[in-house]
């Protein structure tokens, strides 16, 4: 028989607001991004619009409203099967923009560029914007560019900003959640994150990943024709389906249960994430939404979405409950249910 534990000088891993430096966790989209949000940022620029957490900001502007969201894209490599930073910049304030139901109007471009980048890589960067845009049905129009010594920008980030415009009776925002609502997903996911960390230097697979990069407004154009009455839109980026649904629990007070056996995953990226000990919850995605949507429209809606390319994998994979709220948990293959927390920091570094 062993001893009992000693707990005597153990200590919990200190919070965010104490930690003397940055580290990369904090840009994760887990646990630590979100402190450094509550505790840094939301403080200093405290407003109601910002206290909302959109994926973009609604604004009241002359009796309508806009949709307004800035991103920035530090993805390594640069290429990656399935996209490029080019169009991973503009679909993903696309997909910011329509996640409020907006039409995605007009773009911006930021442009830090390291010393020594081959024009040749920049032109393809910017091709891969050009031909993004033009499917997204977006105009970039006002942009800048600045060159950083060699060794300080690591090829190239990227930042978008954009403006779409929200049609009269659309109100979708993350605290409207509420029990009794469906969760339902696009299709597949983990998709992305997979991909990125499949061309990463010595971690190959033999099995072809792809990135699911795509722009999102036309999907949530069809959904918006079906019906207004959606309440929560998000794109599960960085942190992925977990970190996603946890923050729209947080914020609208609600639980919420997943059923593990019906979120699709795709053959490769699940036995991926298994040799990498990787929850798909947890990986990102930049071509899949997460729709909250009243029981009663879920069968309408389905049909409606997977007429669409991008929604063709679209199914309920949970249900929004009184229970629990606050917090997400998932009813596992074996009849068992797990809480699904946000990671902490990250599991795939520099993913978007």
């Amino acid at each position: 028989m062993t001893d009992a534990l000693n707990f005597e000088g153990w200590s919990c891993p200190l919070p965010l607001r104490d930690y003397p430096n940055i580290v990369m966790g904090h840009g994760g989209g887990g646990k630590l991004s979100a402190e450094l949000v509550e505790h840094l940022f939301l403080p200093a620029f405290k407003n109601p619009t910002l206290q909302a957490l959109g994926d973009s900001s609604v604004l009241e502007v002359l009796g309508g409203r806009l949709a307004f969201s800035t991103d920035s894209f530090v993805v390594q490599p640069l290429f990656f099967p399935g996209g490029s930073i080019g169009d991973l910049a503009i679909n993903g304030t696309v997909n910011d923009l329509a996640m409020s139901g907006a039409t995605p109007l007009y773009l911006s471009a930021g442009f830090i560029i390291e010393e020594g980048l081959s024009v040749a890589a920049l032109h393809k960067i910017v091709e891969d914007m050009a031909i993004a845009a033009r499917k997204a049905g977006v105009m970039l129009v006002t942009g800048d560019t600045k060159v950083v010594e060699k060794g300080h920008g690591d090829g190239i980030y990227i930042n978008t900003s954009g403006i779409g415009l929200i049609p009269n009776g659309v109100n979708i925002a993350p605290n409207r959640a509420k029990p009794g609502d469906v969760v339902i997903v696009s299709g597949t996911i983990g998709d992305h994150g997979m991909a990125i960390m499949s061309v990463r230097e010595g971690l190959e697979f033999e099995t072809t990943l792809s990135s699911d990069s795509a722009a999102l407004n036309g999907l949530v154009e069809v959904m918006l024709e079906l019906t207004t009455d959606i309440h929560v839109l998000r794109d599960p980026t960085r942190g992925g389906v977990a970190a996603t649904l946890n923050e729209i629990a947080k914020t609208s007070q609600v639980g919420i249960s997943l059923d593990e056996r019906k979120i699709p995953v795709k053959p490769e990226v699940a036995s991926a994430c298994e040799l990498l000990g990787m929850d798909p919850l947890h990986v990102a995605n930049e071509g899949k939404l997460i729709a909250i949507v009243p029981q009663h429209s879920a069968d309408k809606l389905l049909e409606g979405m997977r007429k669409h390319p991008h929604g063709a994998g679209a199914v309920i994979i949970g249900e929004v409950v009184a229970q629990h709220p606050g917090v997400l948990v998932a009813k596992t293959g074996i009849g068992g249910t797990r809480v699904v927390d946000m990671q902490l920091g990250e599991q795939l570094p520099r993913i978007c």
